[in-house]
């Protein structure tokens, strides 16, 4: 028996905001472009506000840079619009009937539905495509990605994961982290697992410590108002740089599929030691940039924070007592992600006082040099002996990278969701973070430290790592 032939639409809940724009349109047009996608698939843009098909594609076209007529008129035949309200479950029977119909009969109906929206609304609209049958699939495949944050605490991300297996199968949600679809960051895995050179040094008895780091050069600029509710624990910490630092300590999974990655990852992130309210403060150091409380959409008298570094323990017999470093933070001096995994120094120095300073360091750079960097001591040419730092490195070649949505975009389209977290991964960095959280607002500890914009950071920082040790 012949297989039915298949058409796949990407719905778009959410298609007038910034991230339709900035993001998302621009990724299926050069998804379409590259020909990556499937031939029978189509866009649908659905918002309240009033647009027409031609100027909805008239407002992707403006974010895509250096497009030809006959490039984008291939696209734009593509995408239509549905005037409609995500949480309006009539408006989604309607949206429903339409691509039903467009589709016909001769092909199974794959949809994929992108929640492009303020997270207060995800569960009204997971309501509504439950009620108007939108999640039905009897006719083809309903996926339905979820954008962060999945949540704003623990409970809160238990409770939206319980509504949304109350209609759906694990399978069928999306969770997506962007992160997860940088090359840099996949890069991780096979750089693991595909090196055995790494491998048995990759554990407590010779890495001393990890530090990971996401740096951001720009202040909250127009998200005031979403950020001044979320701070950096919940913006940053909680997802990312929790997805990050599963990856440098998980086991190798059994396989390649979807499960077994996320299976090892959530191994990692329930093996994290819990803390309480004390170890949070001890362990934690919290601060503002100067001027944050004049942003646009902050409170004048705001106490979040916009720069956070915390340090966390692996209780595995791989990582027991290796300080994992995590720090992240806004209008600094740098735009960078970096993860540092630093090695024990030698027992004994042979050399003299200079062969103490410099311990071999393995950089993995997500953004913007994107490479690997391996720091080493050597010999410097000359008489005596004196011993300097080398660095052997290895860089992306310009240009090559993609756009981490156009990547999970089409892991999404296709079905693959080995890039996307699973719901345990999502409850497990609550149960993380929450104590951070909530040391930093009940009681208001440790205390609000200052920084200048463009500078390092607080000072205080530092004290996490230990004597002896620096941030990169």
């Amino acid at each position: 028996m012949v297989s039915q032939a298949r058409k796949t639409t990407v719905v778009i809940l959410g298609a007038s905001g910034d991230l339709t724009q900035r993001k998302l349109g621009p990724a299926l047009f050069h998804l379409m472009n590259s020909g990556s996608l499937p031939d029978l698939c189509s866009f649908v843009g659905v918002s309240r506000s009033k647009f027409s098909d031609e100027a909805f594609r008239s407002t992707l076209r403006e974010s895509v840079d250096a497009v030809s007529d006959s490039d984008w008129a291939g696209f734009a035949e593509r995408a239509s619009y549905f005037q409609g309200s995500s949480t309006n479950a009539l408006s989604l029977k309607l949206l429903d009937q339409q691509i039903s119909e467009a589709c016909g009969d001769d092909f199974a109906d794959d949809r994929v539905y992108y929640l492009a929206l303020k997270p207060s609304l995800y569960p009204d609209t997971l309501l509504a495509l439950a009620e108007s049958g939108s999640l039905n699939e009897s006719l083809g495949s309903r996926r339905v990605v979820i954008e962060k944050p999945f949540g704003t605490d623990f409970e809160s991300a238990r409770k939206l994961n319980e509504l949304a297996h109350s209609m759906m199968n694990e399978d069928q949600i999306y969770r997506i982290d962007h992160y997860l679809g940088k090359d840099t960051v996949q890069n991780i895995l096979v750089f693991r697992f595909a090196n055995a050179i790494f491998e048995p040094l990759w554990n407590r008895n010779y890495i001393d410590h990890v530090q990971i780091s996401v740096l951001e050069d720009l202040g909250v600029e127009n998200r005031g108002t979403y950020y001044d509710d979320s701070g950096v624990l919940r913006d940053m910490m909680q997802n990312h740089l929790m997805q990050l630092l599963a990856l440098i300590a998980m086991e190798p999974p059994a396989s390649s599929t979807a499960d077994a990655l996320r299976d090892e990852k959530a191994k990692v992130l329930s093996a994290v030691r819990r803390v309480d309210d004390d170890y949070a403060t001890a362990n934690s150091v919290r601060a503002q940039y100067d001027g944050y409380v004049s942003e646009t959409g902050v409170d004048p008298d705001s106490s979040t924070a916009t720069y956070g570094a915390v340090k966390l323990f692996v209780d595995t017999w791989r990582w027991q007592d290796v300080p994992f470093v995590l720090r992240s933070g806004k209008a600094l001096s740098r735009k960078s992600s970096e993860i540092s995994i630093e090695f024990k120094r030698p027992p004994q120095s042979i050399f003299g006082v200079s062969g103490d300073v410099m311990p071999n360091r393995l950089t993995i750079s997500i953004q913007p040099d994107e490479g690997v960097h391996l720091q080493f001591v050597n010999k410097t040419p000359g008489a005596g002996t004196e011993l300097a730092a080398e660095t052997l490195e290895f860089h992306f070649p310009v240009g090559v990278i993609r756009d981490a949505y156009e990547r999970l975009l089409l892991d999404a389209i296709l079905g693959d969701a080995t890039h996307f977290n699973r719901s345990d991964e999502i409850e497990y960095s609550w149960r993380i973070i929450d104590p951070f959280i909530n040391a930093w607002l009940d009681g208001g500890t440790p205390k609000m430290l200052g920084y200048e914009p463009g500078s390092f950071g607080p000072m205080e920082a530092e004290g996490l790592l230990g004597e002896g040790r620096e941030w990169i």
